[in-house]
C-alpha cells in the first residue's frame, strides 16, 4: 500500500481507501462483509469510511462493522483511521438531518454507539447546509474535537465557495478541516471546474473522492446491458436511464485506453482520480474479495503520459452521475 499525506496535517492516508456506503447492510451477508474488510486491513487499507445512513437500514453499516472492531480488529484500534459522517436523513421528525448542532452532536454520539467506541478519527459534515448557520455547523464539528470524539474533523460535497467560508469560519473558531470527501469521476469532474475550483479552494486540506468508478459504470459491468444483480438493476442512488448509447460507446473507447495499459477499466478509473496529488485517497467500495483485488491492482501503474490523458480527456465527460449535487436547502 501506498500512504500520502493529507493536505497540510501530520496523517497519512492510503491511496485507496475502503468505503462501507453500499454492500454493507443487513442485505449482505455479515461473513462476506468480514471477509472484504479482513482483506482490505491486511492488504494496508487503514482507512474505512462509515456514515451514520450507511445500510441499508440507515445504522446498519456501523453495526456490522462495530462486531468487527469487537472481534477480529479488537487489537489494531490504533492502526485504524475510522471515519462518519452527518447530515443526510437518520430518523423522524426535524432533528433527524441537516447541519445544526442538535442533529450532529446527537448523530455522532449514536454512530460512537453503534460502533462501540470512544471516538472517531474522521467527522463529517456530510452535506452543506444553507438554513443553518456556517457558524453552528462548523461549531458542532469543534464540540467534536473539543470532547475528544472526534481526532479530525472534514466536510463533504461542500462547493469551492462553501469550502472556502467553511474553512474561514472554523479558523475562527479556533480549528482547522482536515480534509473534503467530494464524488469525483471521469464521468464526474465537476471539483476541477469554476475559478477557483473545488480543488483550489481545498488550500491545504486533504481530498477523499469518492464514487471513482461512478457507481460501477466505468467497468465492463455495463457493456452489454443491465446485469440482473447489478447496482442499475436495483434502480436505488444509480438508474438505468444513466446508461444511453453515447456513454457506453464512452466506456467502450476509454476501455480500450486502459487495455493499452494494462489495467482493467477500474483500475484505470482510480489511477486517474489519484494522477491529481491533491487526492489524498480514493474511496471505493467492494461486493466481494476479488472486486477489492482488482481496484488494489491500480496502485500498480499510477503514471500517465500526456498522449494518454489527452486521450481520456476525449470521453472522460460528464455523463449525469453527480447525483449528489444541489443537496442543500
Amino acid at each position: 500500500m501506498q500512504y500520502r499525506q493529507c493536505g497540510s496535517s501530520g496523517l497519512d492516508l492510503p491511496a485507496i481507501s475502503l468505503g462501507l456506503w453500499q454492500n454493507f447492510g443487513e442485505a449482505n451477508a455479515f461473513d462476506q462483509q468480514r471477509e472484504i474488510v479482513l482483506a482490505a486491513f491486511d492488504a494496508g487499507i487503514t482507512h474505512i469510511d462509515l456514515a451514520n445512513n450507511y445500510g441499508p437500514p440507515p445504522g446498519a453499516a456501523e453495526l456490522s462493522f462495530g462486531r468487527m472492531l469487537a472481534t477480529d480488529l479488537a487489537p489494531y484500534r490504533d492502526e485504524l483511521i475510522i471515519s462518519s459522517k452527518a447530515g443526510y436523513r437518520m430518523w423522524p421528525g426535524p432533528y433527524g438531518e441537516w447541519g445544526s448542532k442538535k442533529y450532529l452532536r446527537a448523530s455522532l454520539d449514536q454512530s460512537l454507539k453503534r460502533m462501540g467506541l470512544e471516538y472517531v478519527d474522521i467527522f463529517y459534515s456530510h452535506r452543506f447546509d444553507a438554513r443553518t448557520p456556517l457558524e453552528e455547523t462548523m461549531g458542532a464539528l469543534k464540540y467534536a474535537l473539543d470532547s475528544g470524539k472526534a481526532t479530525y474533523v472534514g466536510i463533504s460535497s461542500y462547493t469551492a465557495e462553501q469550502t472556502q467560508r467553511a474553512r474561514e469560519v472554523a479558523a475562527d473558531l479556533g480549528f482547522t478541516l482536515l480534509i473534503h470527501q467530494p464524488s469525483y469521476s471521469m464521468f464526474n469532474r465537476w471539483i476541477e471546474e469554476g475559478e477557483p475550483s473545488l480543488l483550489d479552494a481545498l488550500d491545504g486540506m486533504g481530498a477523499i473522492v469518492f464514487s471513482p468508478l461512478a457507481q460501477g459504470l466505468l467497468t465492463k459491468k455495463y457493456l452489454n446491458g443491465v446485469p440482473d444483480d447489478s447496482r442499475a438493476a436495483q434502480q436505488g442512488s444509480f438508474k438505468t436511464d444513466m446508461i444511453t448509447n453515447e456513454v457506453v460507446d464512452r466506456i467502450r473507447a476509454l476501455d480500450e485506453i486502459a487495455q493499452q495499459r494494462g489495467q482493467s477499466l477500474a483500475q484505470m478509473a482510480i489511477s486517474w482520480v489519484l494522477r491529481d496529488p491533491r487526492v489524498t485517497s480514493a474511496l471505493v467500495g467492494a461486493r466481494t474479495v476479488e472486486q477489492l483485488h482488482d481496484s488494489l491492482g491500480a496502485l500498480e501503474n499510477l503514471e500517465f503520459s500526456q498522449s494518454e490523458l489527452d486521450a481520456i480527456d476525449t470521453y472522460a465527460v460528464e455523463a449525469s452521475v453527480n447525483i449528489w449535487k444541489g443537496r442543500s436547502r
